[in-house]
């Protein structure tokens, strides 16, 4: 870490790319990449695999391109830097300082503002008189300073538990829950269409070739639906998990 942070701040963000949590923070990771790398800040990801597929590199590589990632990102297959660091969940954000002391920590979605507000006061560190941008506008309602949000549906795991992936096909053909959030998503892994039902209404929505995240249904605001979700067989579905929505 010193020699990492011998010429400015670097802020190490352990994620996964295929969970909800982490892929909704990558956009303002990529954006504090664009904006303060040439004053000195270093981002760096690293991949804490939660799903099987999630340590192999080249589909690391090819989910987080698809995700526009191209800070670099390291693979902590065996959760050794997880361990080290004390991560509590996905995502965890660490900001070091000019010259490595840690200056911030941050568990989770949340807190966009005083994260960058954070990485501002360590670059002035280093030039007090630099002009730097207002801290990004919140990209979701949910994520403003302050916003009341109501916890969605808990995380389900179809196959069990977060361990063993439900199989179209082997396990059945389709499934269905009803939630309550301001958007679902799911976790799957293989070549084929999803078919997926809101409230009465179908639509097609592309899976793979590379495993990760899709997005089933976002709303407006914390809302109850019914979801059946109908892949095509032999996809794997390791997770359904849902945003909070404001009320």
């Amino acid at each position: 870490m010193p020699a990492l942070t011998a010429g400015g701040p670097a802020l190490v963000h352990f994620v996964e790319y295929a969970q909800l949590n982490s892929v909704r923070t990558l956009p303002y990771l990529t954006e504090w990449h664009r904006r303060y790398r040439e004053a000195g800040l270093s981002v760096i990801a690293v991949q804490a695999p939660r799903f099987p597929f999630a340590a192999e590199p080249e589909q690391v590589a090819a989910g987080l391109a698809e995700l526009g990632v191209e800070f670099p990102v390291a693979i902590d297959a065996e959760h050794e830097l997880w361990t080290a660091y004390g991560c509590e969940g996905w995502p965890s954000l660490f900001l070091w300082s000019l010259g490595g002391a840690l200056a911030w920590v941050h568990f989770g979605e949340g807190e966009y503002q005083a994260t960058e507000e954070a990485i501002q006061a360590e670059l002035r560190e280093i030039d007090a008189l630099q002009e730097l941008p207002e801290p990004m506008a919140p990209l979701r309602p949910s994520d403003a300073p302050g916003a009341r949000v109501i916890p969605p549906t808990p995380e389900h795991f179809p196959g069990g538990s977060w361990e063993r992936p439900w199989v179209a096909g082997e396990d059945g053909e389709d499934l269905a829950l009803d939630y309550q959030a301001g958007g679902a998503y799911a976790t799957v892994e293989g070549k084929g269409e999803l078919q997926v039902e809101i409230d009465g209404e179908w639509r097609t929505i592309p899976s793979g070739p590379e495993p990760g995240l899709r997005t089933l249904a976002e709303h407006p605001s914390h809302e109850a639906h019914s979801l059946i979700l109908r892949p095509a067989p032999g996809v794997k579905v390791w997770s359904l998990s849902f945003a909070p929505g404001i009320p």
